[in-house]
């Protein structure tokens, strides 16, 4: 399974990354390679527990990301 995974930079320089398709699965790291990790792990253990529960996996239905310009 793959999900699209939104990363953001903080004012701290740490890493947030969040799983638009799994409501409420985030988590954050001091560099890229430790976000990505925990993003990771986040995911599977978000899976697991709707699996234990029996509920349904979403699927990720992001389409792409676009930057959008504005005239502000």
């Amino acid at each position: 399974m793959k999900y699209a995974v939104i990363l953001e930079r903080d004012e701290d320089g740490y890493f947030a990354a969040s799983v638009p398709a799994l409501s409420g699965c985030f988590t954050q790291g001091k560099t890229l390679e430790e976000v990505m990790a925990n993003i990771k792990e986040a995911i599977e253990l978000y899976i697991e527990d709707l699996k234990e529960h029996g509920e349904e996996i979403p699927e990720d239905t992001t389409r792409g990301i676009m930057d959008v310009e504005v005239n502000a």
